[in-house]
């Protein structure tokens, strides 16, 4: 594996949101008090956002109420060294339509118990990825 050839490809939107779509817990980047903060989270896709869920009072709640938010998701193989990474970009909201809360309920299920009240929405706004191929990379047998 050292020694390995390995390019870097850029993703298309299409193939970032398949890619997403696989994924369940990526971290969340927002600015707090001027400064870079990132948490872990679960996700789902809805319609053309990503939805997650938290508790109020929370950083990310408070972040996340029209903030600039970013979404980060991988696949690593570190045996290999290949993988991909997704990041979207956009003007976070808060949902407050109580069926559309409902039904993210139902798409995300946090790993810590608790209220996980806040449902927020990340529109895909600017979708943007990258994967790692090695020189026998085959896109037609290729999980990640």
């Amino acid at each position: 594996m050292l020694g390995e050839s390995r390019s870097l490809e850029s993703l298309t939107r299409e193939e970032c949101i398949e890619l997403l779509s696989s994924a369940v817990v990526g971290r969340v980047v927002f600015t707090l008090s001027a400064l870079p903060a990132v948490v872990p989270v679960t996700f789902g896709l809805l319609d053309d956002a990503l939805v997650l869920r938290t508790s109020e009072g929370t950083r990310l709640a408070a972040a996340a109420d029209g903030g600039v938010l970013a979404l980060e998701a991988d696949e690593i193989d570190p045996v290999a060294r290949t993988g991909w990474s997704v990041v979207v970009t956009g003007i976070a909201a808060l949902v407050s339509d109580p069926m559309r809360r409902a039904l993210i309920a139902c798409i995300v299920e946090p790993f810590v118990s608790g209220e996980n009240d806040v449902s927020v929405s990340l529109p895909l706004t600017v979708v943007t990825g990258r994967r790692v191929v090695s020189s026998t990379y085959d896109p037609v047998t290729a999980t990640g």
